[in-house]
C-alpha cells in the first residue's frame, strides 16, 4: 500500500512540470537589431540612418511578408517621425534619412491579411 502511495504521489508531482524546449528559449537577433516577441511571432528591427529593416519570424522560420505593411513610428527626444515600410524580399523595408539614436522608440504597427500586431522597441 505504500508502494502504491508512493507512486501516485510521484506521478503527480511530475505531471505538473513543463518543459521548454530549445526553440522557446532561443530568441536571439539574426541581423544585429532589436527584438521583441509579440504573439509567439519575432519582430527584429535594424534601425541606422538611412535605412530601417523589419524581420518577422514565426519560431525560428521566416514569415512571408509580400502582403506585408508595417507603419513606423520614431519617437526621439521631442521629434516623432513617421514611415511606411514595404516588402523588400524577406523583409519589410525603407530607405531615407532617419532620426535614430540610442534610446530612440520604434512603434511599429505591421499589417497582414486583415490583422494588425504593435511592436514596441527601443533602440541600443
Amino acid at each position: 500500500m505504500k508502494i502504491f502511495a508512493l507512486m501516485i504521489s510521484l506521478i503527480l508531482s511530475l505531471s505538473n512540470s513543463a518543459w521548454a524546449g530549445p526553440s522557446d528559449t532561443e530568441h536571439k537577433p539574426m541581423h544585429g537589431g532589436v527584438l521583441v516577441t509579440v504573439k509567439d511571432i519575432d519582430y527584429e528591427l535594424v534601425a541606422n540612418p538611412t535605412a530601417l529593416r523589419l524581420f518577422v519570424r514565426d519560431h525560428g522560420k521566416p514569415v512571408d511578408v509580400s502582403k506585408t505593411t508595417a507603419k513606423l513610428t520614431l519617437l526621439s527626444g521631442t521629434e516623432k517621425q513617421e514611415v511606411e515600410l514595404k516588402a523588400s524580399g524577406d523583409k519589410l523595408e525603407a530607405l531615407g534619412n532617419f532620426k535614430v539614436s540610442p534610446g530612440t522608440k520604434v512603434v511599429a504597427v505591421v499589417s497582414s491579411g486583415g490583422k494588425q500586431a504593435t511592436a514596441r522597441f527601443v533602440l541600443k
